[in-house]
């Protein structure tokens, strides 16, 4: 049974207007609007408490402005059924719980089950909603995500950065329209960064028509095929559009607060602070 939702393509996957969050009386948000095309790339960069976070959870459909429209993958929030809306968007986290915590140590929950439980949403397997189809596709993913002789280890003694690069692959199982990324490489060191990052990489130019978000605090982990940027500070917006016009050495050094020399090799971005 197809969905009763789909992406409207007809115009941008994200269009913020005029947004805020408030959580009593404090501010989370204050007047985002954003607008995200199909197909682009996006990072949110901002120090501690800039919005980053809450801004993702406004475009993944968890959490409804408090004030102004938000219309993700062509449907107004407060109009559509948020459950089916999240069908079509795929969300990764370091924090977030794949697994149920009870059936973490069993050894059939392996990085194909975590996978396959992508097709149904649900932290436990649904083994009567996985036929053929669905098993090859959890394998294929985890191919193309680089961890295919992970398939039958078991979730649980997998490292940070194979968790990391099976999280992206169960996100991928339902073939979203958008992928929304709050800090991935979160716990990771240098070597499973630089995977996830590649895998990450590969994904602008296997799916050319997926959508993705990336929050991150480090400018080093912004993946060279990021075609836009947005800077926040302060629950706002700082900068956004293009990469290039939005990553400049001023731009940042407002966004942090601090003067910041910046470097780009192979695409990718360095920032640090001059030596006084």
């Amino acid at each position: 049974m197809s969905d009763v939702i789909a992406p409207d393509r007809s115009g941008p996957a994200l269009e913020l207007t005029g947004v805020q969050v408030r959580a009593g009386r404090r501010p989370l948000l204050n007047e985002i609007t954003w607008r995200v095309g199909y197909g682009e790339h996006w990072v949110i960069l901002g120090p501690n408490g800039a919005g980053k976070t809450t801004l993702l959870s406004v475009a993944s459909a968890v959490r409804h402005p408090s004030a102004g429209t938000a219309h993700v993958l062509g449907h107004r929030l407060g109009r559509v059924d948020l459950r089916e809306l999240r069908r079509h968007i795929g969300l990764v986290a370091a924090s977030q719980r794949l697994v149920d915590e009870a059936l973490m140590e069993e050894e059939d929950q392996t990085a194909h089950t975590v996978v396959l439980t992508g097709h149904t949403g649900t932290a436990a397997p649904l083994w009567d909603r996985y036929g053929p189809a669905e098993h090859e596709r959890a394998h294929r993913l985890l191919a193309d995500l680089g961890c295919k002789d992970l398939a039958d280890r078991p979730f649980g003694v997998c490292s940070q950065g194979e968790r990391a690069r099976v999280r992206v692959a169960r996100a991928l199982m339902a073939d979203p329209a958008l992928l929304l990324l709050d800090e991935p490489s979160a716990g990771l060191d240098l070597p499973a960064r630089e995977d996830l990052i590649a895998a990450v990489e590969d994904l602008a130019t296997s799916r050319p028509a997926l959508t993705t978000v990336t929050v991150t605090h480090h400018l080093e982990e912004v993946p060279a095929t990021t075609s836009h940027a947005l800077l926040m500070r302060e629950t706002r917006i700082l900068a956004a559009g293009p990469v290039e016009e939005v990553l400049t050495p001023r731009n940042l050094s407002d966004c942090f607060g601090r003067p910041l020399h910046l470097d780009r090799v192979d695409g990718r971005w360095y920032a640090r602070a001059p030596r006084i």
